[in-house]
């Protein structure tokens, strides 16, 4: 049976997740009458993660409202900078964000990853267990009940990845702290220490090293440095401290 014919209007970024139909204007819904206006949204394809505020006849709502005829819903985009409440901002990417997971290990950002697919249900509970932050482009996960925080990533380029994941979040940078394999924590190194960890040539040609504390890999200013060093530079001057 029809319901409560509602219009929404959705803010520009966030067409893209709905039907072509739809992306423009204020467009006529029908409801069941009994479903909240955060499932009403989900199920015209916008995950939760990506909606800001929920406007209903000119006065913000929650998502638990329950839609009256006649209503007109203003669908907006998630704030930025984004605040995410009661814990220390950190993330857990799925295993398509690899090369995004190493570049905010780089620069210092708490960025868990799973190399292997897990599986939604463990992704959604690891982030609740560990309240992190899930990095995902796909929408189903971002669904997920169980889930703690999470996040769409927009591009499917990861210098704009980055960009939009330090533009939305605003975490604090703390370059090459941070390893990059394993995410743990780097420590100063000399070269005795880390000896058995390099090769010939570069015992040789270098003297300054680091030294992940968990999982042991040593760090030297190596032939791809100045590679990691523009990607530091550019996001330092544009999303470091002010």
């Amino acid at each position: 049976m029809n319901g409560p014919e509602i219009h929404v209007e959705f803010a520009p970024g966030l067409r893209l997740f709905v039907p072509h139909g739809r992306r423009a204007g204020a467009t006529p819904v029908v409801t069941d009458g009994s479903s909240t206006l955060g499932h009403v949204v989900e199920s015209l394809g916008v995950p939760l993660t990506e909606v800001g505020e929920l406007v209903v006849d000119g006065g913000t709502v929650a998502v638990s409202h329950i839609p009256a005829a006649g209503e007109s819903v203003e669908v907006r985009a998630v704030a930025r900078p984004q605040q995410v409440p009661g814990a220390p901002l950190r993330f857990l990417l799925d295993v398509h964000l690899g090369t995004l997971a190493r570049r905010l290990r780089l620069l210092g950002v708490d960025a868990a990853y799973e190399s292997t697919d897990i599986g939604d249900p463990a992704l959604a509970t690891r982030s609740a267990a560990e309240r992190r932050v899930l990095l995902s482009r796909d929408r189903g996960l971002l669904r997920r009940r169980e889930l703690w925080a999470g996040a769409f990533v927009y591009s499917t380029r990861p210098e704009e990845q980055l960009r939009d994941v330090l533009g939305r979040f605003a975490p604090a940078l703390k370059p090459w702290t941070r390893c990059t394999a394993c995410n743990g924590p780097l420590r100063q190194a000399s070269k005795e220490e880390v000896a058995d960890r390099l090769e010939g040539g570069t015992s040789r040609s270098y003297d300054v090293f680091a030294q992940c504390v968990e999982c042991g890999r040593a760090y030297w200013r190596g032939a791809h440095h100045e590679q990691l060093e523009v990607i530091v530079e550019r996001a330092v001057a544009e999303f470091g401290p002010r």
